[in-house]
């Protein structure tokens, strides 16, 4: 069983990742694997609704969401850290989200695949980049994992998070939640398989002319 997890944020020893490192050691004391992917240092560019994907498979931009698509497709669950830019998620982590998820509409099946957003701020605009990154997952038919409080950390260096000590337990508390649901998930998958998903419809409203 594996999670993979994103990490959005340019500094690869921020405070970002010092919260998904919290969730990676607890993950891993129960019994889950991780693997993580370092997006704030790329070059990612947004989705423009070519449809490229539609017909080849892949994004039109061959670049690190094209290297995911498969480590996504083969985890149980996905955790995407962001550390909070004006009340938001940082851009590249929007762009990174919005051209793996839908140039993976037609390819990646995530259906009970376990959802977790974890972010960093220094003071507030926390609780919007959490709904900005949830809002992926509810349109996926992907179960979100909920701990005993926001999954997220204040500070401004790491070493500010050390002493977030609520915050670093809420990122325990997510991974603990996280474990359980992916091996629940596989258990009842196994029992009775997962639920039906329909999608044979597809409404576009507009006005006739």
């Amino acid at each position: 069983m594996k999670v993979l997890v994103i990490n959005g944020s340019p500094h690869l020893h921020g405070c970002t990742d010092r919260a998904l490192h919290e969730v990676e050691q607890t993950l891993h004391t129960n019994g889950i694997d991780t693997e993580r992917v370092e997006i704030g240092t790329k070059d990612v560019r947004g989705c423009i609704g070519c449809n490229y994907c539609r017909e080849h498979r892949r994004c039109v931009f061959n670049d690190i969401v094209n290297e995911t698509a498969p480590k996504f497709a083969e985890a149980d669950g996905l955790i995407v850290g962001s550390p909070v830019y004006y009340a938001g998620c940082n851009g590249q982590a929007l762009a990174f989200m919005d051209r793996l998820f839908y140039s993976t509409s037609g390819t990646i099946d995530k259906t009970m695949k376990i959802g977790a957003a974890v972010v960093s701020s220094r003071r507030a605009g926390s609780t919007s980049a959490f709904d900005e990154i949830n809002k992926y997952f509810t349109i996926s038919a992907m179960p979100i994992v909920s701990s005993t409080y926001w999954n997220e950390v204040h500070g401004f260096t790491a070493q500010d998070v050390e002493h977030d000590l609520e915050g670093l337990q809420t990122m325990r508390n997510l991974a603990r939640n996280m474990a359980f649901m992916i091996k629940a998930f596989a258990a009842a998958r196994t029992e009775s398989g997962f639920p039906q998903q329909e999608r044979s419809s597809f409404t576009s409203f507009h006005t006739e002319g």
